[in-house]
């Protein structure tokens, strides 16, 4: 009984981990975004974000996200669709797929790849294929997209977002 409760308190905890990250996220370029508004299909639309940060959408012409939250997104095209569009529109809007991250040095196979909310150093160096034997744990580099930091000392328990590029460098031996 205890561990079923424990367990269900952990997933509800994760769950609410990332509804508050997607609530906090904010889109930028490379992000795949879809918006729909209930019972209008003609106003559904899936973009992929550019260096411009903006998508055109029906009856609003281009809009910019980047930047935004997609609870902001939601808020903007239901302002922008109300009154003259539609009475009292149900607007919904998602990060399909996100930026990627990237990460170089001293792991097996540097580049770019996917990025899921929540995801660790840790978890980026096993997409990458693994640390090198040279790789030095205390030589963990952060580059923040979202504060354009020149860089921020990190480990493998570092929390990475999108955008971001880590650089791990060799040892000394």
């Amino acid at each position: 009984m205890k561990r079923s409760i424990c367990l269900t308190f952990l997933f509800l905890s994760l769950a609410l981990t990332n509804l508050a990250h997607a609530q906090d996220y904010a889109l930028g370029a490379g992000d795949k975004v879809e918006i729909k508004v209930f019972g209008q299909p003609e106003l559904e639309v899936t973009a992929l974000l550019g260096n411009s940060g903006e998508v055109s959408y029906p009856f609003l012409g281009k809009i910019k996200l980047a930047g935004l939250s997609t609870s902001q997104v939601e808020k903007l095209i239901t302002q922008g669709l109300r009154p003259d569009y539609l009475v009292n529109p149900n607007v919904y809007a998602q990060v399909i797929e996100y930026r990627p991250f990237y990460i170089h040095g001293e792991v097996k196979a540097p580049g770019a790849y996917p990025y899921q909310p929540a995801m660790t150093v840790n978890q980026a160096v096993a997409l990458a294929g693994g640390l090198t034997e040279r790789a030095s744990l205390d030589k963990i580099y952060i580059f923040k997209e979202q504060t354009k930091e020149q860089q921020q000392k990190g480990s493998l328990n570092s929390q990475i977002a999108a955008g971001d590029t880590i650089k791990i460098e060799q040892r000394l031996f």
